[in-house]
């Protein structure tokens, strides 16, 4: 922003995001997911080098239509996820573009050494795509629920690391990473989500897009929670607080620059992510401040925890990954820049804490429910007896 020049608030008009924005009634929603399988079509139609391989799960992971598409660049490995990284690197050594295909937890979870080793050192072409990150997840538990991923690819060098907010943003992700030279990482979720861009919103590579103007503080978010934070600069802005919301889909290269303009300009950030809050995004955005524009930050996300089995809607307002929390973690970072006292544990982490600790208590008494006294329940034991 120039000298003199008139703050702006209120959402961007040029990130051209859809009408009845706040209407989530109203919103369409798809996983980001879905996205994939159609930037893999639409890649493979311009570039015939492109191949897809994938462990067993081609319809969970989207890549059924380019199979359908392209039988003959369609590898099924089976539940071999080191081999499929490995097997991708020497494809790729020959000219070809290959993508990867599994749930996070199990690539690059099982087979981070193959992609690092192999991949990575190597700078061998291969995009990597994650699905069923996050703990929207759901009832498929902790050992699904991959959230430690962002971080654990951010640090491995030649590594790009992806985000998509929604199924039109990681179509745009998934074509722009399959013309990019070199290895990239795509992290998508299985729930259902806001579908918030449109084909004119902006998207680069390494670029992060402002969608909403703001001078009093700033939320940078990556993936499907930055409608959240979208939510909650509109419920603030109810109340005179203008919040700057910047989409930082690429976690690497990040965008520091964005992260330094908003951070003078503000003077104070929160960042918000499904996902560990150490070492992802919020560690990204810490580095950069520290190192050119020190500010209060709130970093949120998973914190420092495995997730749990329940609906996804519950979960994320269990883990204070909604709206209402990042509305606490604003006003939090707003305090702390304006020199006032603030509790050692801040609110937004206490409260999803209170909640969380609701959420089991139901989980708890729904599973008594349901099992006979002698085994410690609350049903009667003739419901064991067998039916005839």
């Amino acid at each position: 922003m120039s000298k003199g020049e008139k703050p702006q608030k209120g959402l961007n008009k040029d990130a051209h995001l859809v009408r009845d924005l706040f209407a989530r009634a109203k919103v369409k929603q798809l996983p980001t997911r879905d996205g994939y399988g159609e930037g893999l079509v639409l890649a493979g139609k311009h570039d015939e080098k492109i191949v897809v391989i994938c462990a067993d799960l081609t319809e969970s992971t989207r890549s059924l239509g380019f199979k359908n598409a392209f039988p003959d660049r369609f590898v099924q490995m089976g539940v071999s996820e080191q081999s499929m990284a490995s097997i991708a690197a020497g494809m790729a050594m020959a000219g070809k573009v290959p993508f990867i295909s599994s749930y996070a937890a199990f690539s690059p979870g099982r087979n981070w050494e193959q992609i690092r080793t192999c991949i990575a050192l190597n700078q061998t072409n291969v995009k990597i795509a994650g699905a069923h990150a996050g703990v929207s997840v759901g009832p498929d538990g902790a050992t699904h629920q991959m959230i430690e991923d962002i971080a654990i690819m951010r640090v491995m060098p030649n590594m790009r690391v992806m985000v998509p907010c929604d199924s039109i943003e990681s179509k745009k992700a998934t074509v722009a990473a399959a013309f990019t030279e070199g290895p990239c990482y795509l992290r998508f979720a299985r729930e259902k989500t806001p579908v918030f861009t449109t084909d004119k919103t902006p998207f680069k590579l390494g670029r992060a897009e402002t969608f909403r103007h703001g001078t009093d503080a700033t939320i940078i978010a990556a993936g499907p929670v930055l409608y959240e934070a979208l939510c909650a600069a509109e419920a603030l802005s109810k109340h005179g607080i203008e919040v700057r919301v910047i989409n930082m889909h690429t976690v690497k290269p990040l965008d520091v620059k964005a992260v330094v303009i908003a951070a003078k300009e503000t003077g104070c950030l929160v960042t918000i992510e499904e996902a560990q809050a150490a070492g992802g995004l919020g560690g990204a955005v810490s580095e950069a401040l520290s190192a050119f524009s020190p500010v209060p930050l709130e970093r949120m996300g998973m914190q420092d925890r495995f997730g749990e089995s329940g609906e996804p809607t519950d979960l994320m307002e269990a883990f204070g990954l909604t709206s209402r929390y990042v509305e606490m973690a604003v006003k939090r970072a707003m305090c702390r820049k304006n020199g006032e006292r603030v509790p050692e544990i801040p609110e937004y982490k206490t409260a999803a804490e209170e909640q969380l600790a609701r959420l089991q208590k139901q989980i708890m008494e729904e599973a008594l429910a349901r099992t006979p006294k002698r085994w410690g329940g609350k049903k009667p034991d003739n419901s064991l007896k067998s039916r005839a």
